[in-house]
């Protein structure tokens, strides 16, 4: 009996076995790389100066409303998913709001503070 043939079958299906876990690999290391780049970007954006121009405060809260949302399309972990959004309507909050009331201002930072936190934490 020729055992060539079966010792090469199993090598191949030992080789081909090795291959799909380093593509595992590979793409948990992608998935965590993406997770980062995008929660590096969203912590970026979290600040808003209160007291420039309204009008220019609700342009600033809508670009990053728009850019918190295309991060959470981005992202794979839902927690991180789940606190970017959050964070997008946040700013959707400042669109909506009278910010010239300080009082206002201060709830809103705030709860963006805790936002924030929550963002981190998922991002950990």
């Amino acid at each position: 009996m020729d055992l060539r043939r079966p010792i090469a079958l199993l090598a191949a299906a030992l080789l081909a076995a090795g291959c799909a876990e380093v593509d595992s690999a590979v793409d948990q290391a992608s998935t965590a790389t993406d997770k980062a780049t995008v929660c590096a970007e969203a912590l970026g954006l979290a600040d808003l100066d209160p007291l420039v121009d309204p009008e220019r405060l609700r342009a600033r809260a809508d670009d990053k409303e728009r850019r918190l949302r295309e991060l959470a399309d981005s992202v794979a972990d839902q927690d991180v998913k789940n606190s970017l959004l959050t964070m997008a309507d946040s700013y959707v909050e400042v669109q909506k709001e009278r910010f010239e009331d300080l009082s206002i201002v201060a709830g809103w930072a705030k709860r963006n503070a805790e936002h924030v936190d929550a963002l981190r934490e998922a991002c950990t």
